[in-house]
């Protein structure tokens, strides 16, 4: 790379956070979809007009959407999109991924800093008054609350049907679910098994919209409900699980939390109890643009959900979970759509 090719990316850096917004004006005006509609070109004006916003506003979104490779000009007043375009108009992970960015990062990214200077989630302020996030999501405003959890299902939902294979494999009678947040894991359990009960664990805020989604489902009968803070060590878990189960939960964690979450974990489970961890381990990814998505949800980590926890490399998760006091005996990579890893541990005797 020459030094003026160097220049150009790091002005890219340099103005990233405009450039971020005029992609979420031309999604939120419709104008994306506009141009799809008419992909042999459109002119300006007829944006402008179809759109209701002036002249002005589609030229100067256009012209930053053209330096973002995200329409052509095919001639002064007419654009089309280009695939960049498509994916930013189509593409179900890339809408996901920028609302979550818009809704729940944007104003808070600006803290990162002070975030890193203090161990502390210091742009989470721009939310609520929360400690950490967790506390505070089921008191978010509505479309934030929506982008929360598009953001945090989409990820996880595509590996529940190879996931439930695995875990049922040892036919389980009971599972704990820790950190189960809506419920969706144990509801999958519950129409692949119609035998199996289940115990959730999680933050009061959660577990009540869980036991709202669980009477909607007709499911109480099948399913308990049990308040923990689990950076608390003096609340255990108890014992009679013959699965315990962690969905993308040990990354919002320190490293020393998750060890210690681990013990509780050890504590609990017997010798014939198997311990499943699934996450999407930064370094064991198909696709360039899932690793970059995962260091992206670092940040989101650092400056607004908790200020100590980050995604985790997959030799790092099972040295923790060593030090905790666990073996890994089986490490099945990449299942669902390609994002996760899934551990399946013991308790060292």
């Amino acid at each position: 790379m020459s030094i003026l090719e160097a220049k150009h990316e790091a002005q890219k850096i340099a103005f990233a956070p405009l450039f971020f917004q005029a992609m979420v004006a031309l999604k939120k005006l419709g104008i994306l979809k506009l141009i799809a509609e008419n992909n042999r070109g459109i002119t300006i004006a007829d944006i402008a007009e179809k759109s209701k916003i002036s002249l002005y506003g589609a030229k100067v979104l256009l012209e930053a959407a053209a330096s973002a490779d995200v329409v052509e000009y095919l001639n002064d007043h007419t654009v089309k999109l280009t695939k960049i375009g498509y994916i930013l108009h189509i593409d179900r992970i890339t809408e996901v991924n920028m609302d979550f960015v818009n809704d729940v990062c944007y104003d808070g990214a600006k803290f990162l800093t002070e975030s890193i200077q203090t161990g502390k989630p210091a742009g989470l302020k721009t939310l609520g008054s929360w400690p950490t996030v967790y506390e505070g999501l089921s008191q978010l405003p509505e479309e934030i609350k929506e982008s929360w959890f598009a953001f945090d299902h989409h990820y996880s939902d595509d590996a529940f049907p190879a996931a439930l294979e695995i875990v049922f494999k040892d036919n389980p009678a009971v599972i704990f679910d820790i950190g189960g947040n809506t419920g969706k894991w144990a509801f999958a359990c519950c129409r692949y098994n119609p035998d199996v009960k289940l115990k959730i664990f999680d933050l009061p805020g959660q577990l009540a919209v869980a036991q709202q989604n669980a009477a909607t489902l007709g499911l109480q009968d099948r399913i308990e409900f049990h308040t923990i803070n689990v950076l608390d060590e003096t609340q255990q878990l108890p014992a009679g699980a013959d699965v315990i189960w962690m969905s993308q939960f040990l990354d919002c964690f320190s490293e020393n939390e998750i060890v210690a979450i681990l013990k509780n974990v050890y504590r609990a489970a017997s010798e014939k109890t198997f311990i499943y961890i699934l996450e999407p381990f930064i370094d064991n990814q198909k696709f360039d643009a899932a690793n970059y998505c995962l260091t992206g949800t670092s940040l989101y980590f650092t400056a607004i959900a908790n200020g100590n926890s980050k995604m985790y490399a997959l030799d790092a998760m099972k040295q923790l979970a060593q030090d905790a006091g666990l073996q890994v005996i089986e490490t099945i990579p990449l299942i669902g759509g390609g994002y996760h890893t899934i551990l399946k541990c013991v308790k060292v005797q």
